[in-house]
């Protein structure tokens, strides 16, 4: 089996060529021969990327469908990961990457002749919740056209119509969606220059013990590990399976939990709007890189069942939430990244 994989030095693409490279046919004989995609190209002799054979190629370019394309020849499926969470101040560039790159990367998958692309969706593309409301679990029909002030969620929702139009007009192609909560894994450096900027040490969090977590109270929301969020993936690949897929772990994250991951005392109620203020005023300042969408998507986002993923694909989280953020802010301490991880566009 052949798989390429675009975006494969990001966060999920790094998870998803340790799991390909233990992965092997359903009768157990042969290995799968693993391609790998980005803007840039990883230091190919250190793990987790030595299990590839590399290609550059930026999914905006204007010659991305054919060299895409040539990339893609004779492979059972394409996994498309490629996303640009930087930087927040120029969203046409950004769009340039997450919309115009995963239609770049569809018409390439059509023209190649490859029966199956799985995409990497996100809760993000669901329709915000009312934040006074109870989460009532949604499954895969809950609308996937996004939250209005968040450019990464309005940017997920353009792919998923996208997706919906290409399956219309290529019914060959097996087309998945896997839509997980936040991924976090230890070396997930980019999850880093977006939360906390680079002008901010990681070890801050050791300082943090005994402080107070000064948090919203709707802000909750799911996360996975991401060597789960990769097994699922696979699981997809394996069995052919289409469609859209929840991807979560439990339990589901809150303020306490959340400060308890953090190894904080506790958490604190802060209004909404005045988190929101904060947010907006020092990103315009540019004395941090997150714009208030990810407040908006922290308050807003829908609790997800993954009912789907344990019947069709036989997954289960390995990790908890908790586990997994715990995990990501000792990554955070200690410094941890993925070596010569490459940038945050994929």
């Amino acid at each position: 089996m052949r798989v390429v994989v675009v975006g494969a030095t990001g966060n999920v693409g790094t998870a998803v060529l340790r799991r390909l490279a233990t992965a092997a046919g359903a009768d157990g004989s042969s290995a799968v021969e693993i391609v790998g995609v980005a803007r840039r190209l990883p230091d190919a002799h250190a793990e987790p990327y030595r299990a590839a054979l590399w290609h550059a190629v930026d999914i905006g370019s204007h010659d991305a469908v054919a060299r895409l394309a040539a990339v893609f020849q004779g492979a059972d499926a394409v996994v498309h990961l490629a996303w640009a969470l930087q930087p927040t101040h120029d969203i046409p560039a950004q769009y340039r990457t997450n919309v115009l790159g995963t239609a770049n990367v569809l018409e390439a998958v059509a023209r190649s002749g490859v029966p199956q692309v799985v995409v990497a969706s996100s809760v993000g593309t669901y329709r915000g919740v009312d934040v006074d409301g109870k989460r009532t679990p949604v499954d895969e029909s809950w609308p996937a056209d996004g939250i209005p002030t968040a450019t990464y969620s309005v940017h997920k929702a353009a792919n998923e119509a996208a997706m919906d139009v290409f399956e219309r007009t290529h019914p060959d192609v097996v087309v998945t969606r896997l839509r997980p909560g936040l991924v976090f894994q230890r070396a997930a450096g980019e999850i880093r220059g977006l939360f906390l900027g680079h002008l901010v040490p990681m070890s801050i969090v050791r300082w943090l013990r005994w402080a107070l977590l000064p948090l919203p109270l709707p802000f909750v929301f799911q996360a996975v590990h991401a060597d789960d969020v990769a097994d699922a993936f696979w699981r997809a690949i394996e069995r052919r399976a289409g469609g859209a897929f929840n991807i979560a772990a439990g339990p589901v994250l809150n303020p306490p939990r959340i400060a308890r991951a953090f190894g904080m005392l506790g958490a604190v109620r802060a209004p909404l709007w005045l988190v929101r203020g904060i947010v907006t005023a020092t990103w315009r300042l540019r004395l941090q890189p997150t714009d208030a969408g990810w407040v908006d998507i922290a308050a807003q986002v829908p609790v997800m069942r993954t009912d789907r993923a344990r019947s069709e694909l036989g997954w289960e989280a390995r990790h908890t939430s908790e586990d997994a953020l715990r995990e990501l802010v000792a990554g955070f301490a200690d410094g941890a990244r993925v070596p010569a991880s490459g940038p945050l566009r994929g």
